[in-house]
């Protein structure tokens, strides 16, 4: 086997003619002007930076309608999911307390079951239209004439004889059975309400103060839907979300929906009129089989015209947001109340 061995001479050697061809063959570079600056050789036009929105955060306030109540903690959920440094304060307590924190500032936006009142816009209220359900009459599934009820249903004008000028005090005068003694009951709310509200107009009258007087006030929605299930001779009123169990879509457990008669000839036609499920009452409400009132827009309420986040969040219920109404027992806007709705805030 042949050995090759480098004297320390012979590297040097080689070392040196290397540095040499080096130095003839590569020229010396110029120097660079201090003034120059590079150019964009492939387009010769200067790079500019991607501008980015900035990400969401800060809270949102809500006070407002039981009604809407569900429904705002959804879109609370989902619009968090898209902005995680967004936070959400939501409360219920009514529209009348949803109306009265939006004037004093309290809240960011206020959840209104109703129709906005021209003293309150006179106040620098800001109101949009973001979704549409329904107050429905209560009973106990209890009710000693449940099953004439049920097929019989009750008329418009008797409901202004219930809870208006209380001319109709017993279920027997309701059903045509007079030998039927047992006291009606009615309840309202004490607390300033849309579903009141409404429920007084769809009755022949105008506002809440108008039903009954000697009705039984109770504070809040879930209270009068639990009080009048637990009175067999009560009669009450609750939004659509109220009287139907949110997981099953069936009516509450002890409670009964006496059929609206719309066209009073004293027989109820069918699931045109009697609603045993959510889905076939928010049918109903969508279509427009169902009146009007009781059914009405959910709308929510700014002090003045909505800026900044809640304005973003907003715009988001009136596009992306709709999606979740079906789900969760509301009535999506059409897409021209839609269009009408993102007009109004733009």
């Amino acid at each position: 086997m042949q050995k090759f061995t480098l004297t320390l001479g012979s590297i040097l050697v080689v070392v040196s003619m290397l540095l040499a061809g080096c130095n003839a063959s590569t020229p010396t570079p110029a120097p660079v002007a201090a003034t120059e600056s590079p150019v964009n050789t492939a387009t010769d036009a200067p790079i500019v930076p991607t501008a980015t929105e900035p990400p969401l955060s800060g809270t949102i306030s809500v006070s407002g309608a039981f009604a809407l109540y569900p429904m705002m903690t959804v879109w609370a959920a989902e619009f968090t999911k898209l902005h995680p440094d967004v936070q959400f304060d939501v409360q219920g307590g009514g529209a009348g307390k949803g109306m009265t924190d939006t004037i004093a500032g309290a809240v960011d936006i206020g959840m209104i079951s109703r129709s906005i009142k021209p003293e309150e816009e006179a106040k620098n209220i800001f109101w949009v239209s973001v979704t549409k359900d329904a107050v429905f009459p209560l009973v106990s599934a209890s009710n000693p004439v449940a099953a004439d009820l049920t097929a019989k249903g009750i008329t418009k004008e008797t409901f202004n004889k219930i809870f208006i000028t209380g001319e109709i005090k017993t279920w027997g005068e309701v059903v045509g059975k007079p030998e039927i003694t047992d006291e009606i009951h009615v309840y309202t709310r004490s607390d300033s309400a849309g579903a009141a509200d409404v429920w007084a107009q769809f009755s022949g009258a105008k506002v809440q103060a108008d039903i009954l007087l000697s009705a039984i006030a109770v504070n809040g929605e879930p209270a009068l839907v639990d009080t009048v299930i637990k009175d067999p001779l009560g009669i009450g009123f609750s939004n659509l979300n109220s009287v139907f169990d949110v997981t099953s879509g069936s009516l509450v457990i002890g409670g009964l929906i006496p059929p609206i008669d719309a066209n009073g000839n004293g027989l109820v036609d069918g699931a045109d009129e009697y609603y045993q499920t959510k889905a076939d009452a928010v049918a109903a409400v969508s279509s427009g089989k169902y009146p009007s009132p009781p059914s009405r827009f959910e709308n929510l309420a700014t002090l003045g015209k909505p800026a900044g986040l809640p304005l973003a969040f907003i715009q988001w219920i009136l596009t992306d947001g709709q999606q979740y109404l079906d789900a969760a027992g509301y009535v999506p806007l059409t897409p021209d109340q839609q269009t009408e709705s993102l007009k109004k805030i733009q």
